[in-house]
């Protein structure tokens, strides 16, 4: 019934074809929930007419929500939903304008082909993921992603201006941030959209020290609403709480990003460093030079890329032969002085060729303070071979080896980069525990304390889905004792949101769900992130492959 009453009311595309919701019943997380329908709609009126006719159904008892995707990388469960999928990439991808310092986009505009427009301006949106040339920017908005540029520019958060989103009263808002003074007339204003700042001003008001001592001591954080950023008693900024929110209080149509100009000149530090103890402070003293990233990898990585050698090189650009010599350096340093626990990226960059220069130099000297080896890399094409390393290195695991299966369970978890040697050989302890069960690497971001563990597993084993769960709360319960956070980049979801009580406390978590209940008192939209998940709805959707 809601299929031909759907496609009645909108002009966009309405499938319910086996294909279809095949296609939609995964993204890159361990879970797979099947739609009843997927809706495309084609512009924002048709997202207002499907948005105010699921409303009037959940009035009268339907059991209906809708879920917004665009790329489906996400890898929580965020865009699954056993009821409507409001699909975003077929027609809503256009970037709307691109000024000097600002562009305004669709949510299904994919980041590579954004990428090449910004180039031909000499402009940079720098909070992209790894996964940029999979990714669409209405993902990187609902999960206030980051990535290798995060240390020095920061996340999604800090570059979203202004917010086109429908509202659960079936119309287009938009959000950006409010003056004291123009909090004060909005709150007097009448409608769907004043009843909402009412309440949340309320809400933060009333609880506004509890509030920001919740917010994680750490640089980065994706769990839960994000109420410590929307009021600082000077600024009023909703877009705050609706960023990386994934899609739970709306449905997003267009977002006014915040861009920077591109630096001419970059340069690359590689350190070998053969253990964790004096990485927290060598990576103190680096930050003091502003990289522009800090990325790492770690034995096991490194081990696979020389493993691997000839599939690396094909990722490569350029000829076999020729590449093969570029890793001789590497291979010497092993034979030499054995493998290292820990290899560190640091770029840099400049619009002042000098000034980086003597930065390099500043950098292989405060290197020399500390048992590691530093190489200092001016080109592209010399530095290549590390990125596709960090970048690379789990599709060459995965490519390797059959039958096994990406399971981001603890992908994204962030401590103060000081707790460092503390935590990552107790994470390795745990999961080598199960080392029968399943393959490992650790990547991630050493100046931010934050790492990207995705184990391989056999999905269809029973005694693996059971250590999933018991591997989650051991990891989680260091990372808690340590201050940090369980998900720095890529969100909650399905998988995270049952813990978010235990990280934040019931308090807060009573929060979360008032401010769901502000935007969205029906539940209508994509139910189970951020709020109302359970681990055993988590578990019974857990994919067999």
């Amino acid at each position: 019934m809601f299929v031909d009453e759907i496609k009645n009311i909108i002009r966009g595309d309405v499938l319910t074809d086996e294909t279809t919701l095949n296609t939609y019943s995964s993204d890159y997380s361990i879970f797979k929930v099947k739609p009843r329908v997927v809706v495309f709609p084609k512009d924002t009126v048709d997202v207002e007419k499907l948005v105010a006719y699921a409303v009037e159904k959940k009035k009268n008892g339907e059991d209906i929500s809708l879920t917004g995707r665009s790329a489906g990388t996400d890898m929580s469960g965020g865009p699954l939903n056993d009821s409507v999928i409001v699909e975003f990439v077929k027609y809503f991808n256009h970037v709307r304008e691109i000024g000097e310092d600002y562009a305004v986009v669709e949510p299904g505009v994919y980041f590579r082909d954004f990428e090449k427009e910004l180039d031909k301006k000499g402009l940079l949106y720098p909070p992209y993921p790894a996964s940029k040339d999979l990714c669409a920017l209405g993902g990187m908005v609902n999960n206030n992603s980051g990535g290798e540029k995060t240390l020095e520019y920061g996340k999604t958060e800090q570059y979203l201006e202004e917010v086109h989103i429908v509202l659960a009263d079936g119309k287009e808002h938009i959000v950006r941030p409010l003056s004291s003074g123009a909090l004060e007339i909005k709150l007097k204003e009448q409608g769907f959209e004043g009843d909402i700042y009412r309440k949340l001003y309320k809400l933060i008001e009333d609880n506004y020290d509890a509030i920001q001592a919740a917010k994680p001591k750490v640089s980065k954080n994706s769990a839960g609403y994000f109420l410590w950023n929307v009021w600082d008693r000077k600024t009023f900024d909703i877009t705050k709480v609706i960023v990386g929110s994934q899609g739970t209080l709306g449905l997003l149509t267009a977002a006014k990003l915040r861009l920077v100009k591109k630096k001419k000149h970059s340069a690359l530090a590689v350190i070998f460093s053969k253990d964790l103890k004096s990485v927290p402070d060598l990576v103190d003293d680096l930050l003091k030079f502003h990289p522009e990233s800090m990325e790492s990898y770690d034995d096991k990585t490194l081990k696979l890329a020389i493993k691997f050698l000839p599939s690396l090189l094909k990722l490569m650009k350029g000829g076999i032969v020729k590449l093969f010599f570029q890793f001789i350096p590497e291979f010497l340093m092993v034979m030499k002085g054995g493998m290292p626990q820990m290899v560190l990226l640091i770029s840099f960059t400049s619009d002042n060729k000098e000034e980086l220069r003597k930065d390099m130099e500043e950098v292989r000297m405060v290197a020399k303070k500390y048992p590691v080896r530093a190489r200092i890399i001016k080109t592209e094409e010399g530095a290549q071979k590390y990125w596709v390393i960090r970048r690379q290195s789990f599709a060459l695991l995965h490519s390797h080896v059959r039958g096994m299966y990406a399971a981001p369970f603890i992908d994204d978890i962030i401590v103060d980069p000081k707790y460092m040697p503390e935590l990552l050989p107790q994470v390795n302890a745990i999961l080598d525990r199960h080392k029968d069960k399943l393959i490992y690497t650790i990547a991630g971001h050493p100046g931010n304390g934050n790492f990207h563990i995705i184990p391989l597993v056999h999905l269809d084993d029973e005694e693996t889905r059971k250590i999933i769960p018991q591997v989650t709360e051991e990891v989680y319960k260091l990372v808690f004792k340590y201050g940090g956070s369980i998900t720095a980049e890529h969100n909650d979801g399905l998988i995270r949101t049952p813990y978010l009580e235990e990280m934040y406390g019931p308090k807060i978590a009573e929060l979360f769900k008032e401010v769901k209940n502000i935007f969205d008192p029906l539940g209508v939209f994509n139910p189970r992130k951020k709020v109302g998940a359970t681990l055993e709805y988590a578990e019974e959707h857990m994919r067999w492959r």
